[in-house]
């Protein structure tokens, strides 16, 4: 189960990358040898900073706010499947009871 870092350590993780970047070839050489030090998974620190660069803009891709967005409307559409499914069930089980039986 991943960890679930403190929003502090995970700004001061990413903002000592951003300082020390132009020390390294690229963004994964100064994850790979920052992470240990940070105590945080080489992975999870090279997303931290991607993420950061696409909410300031400096890199493109999706906002915090914006997957944010995007997951609540993902949910609220399962939800909304599910309900119309529900409806249909019942609207077919009425139409079923409803209709005049031959004999």
């Amino acid at each position: 189960m991943p960890k679930k870092h403190p929003s502090e350590v995970r700004d001061r993780s990413v903002r000592m990358v951003l300082d020390r970047l132009e020390n390294y070839s690229s963004l994964s050489a100064a994850c790979r040898d920052l992470a240990p030090k940070l105590n945080v998974g080489v992975e999870t620190l090279r997303k931290w900073v991607m993420q950061a660069q696409a909410d300031s803009g400096a890199m493109p891709g999706a906002t915090t706010e914006q997957l944010v967005e995007m997951a609540k409307l993902k949910r609220e559409n399962a939800e909304l499947r599910e309900t119309n499914d529900i409806l249909k069930a019942a609207a077919s089980f009425f139409a079923r009871e409803l209709a005049p039986r031959h004999r």
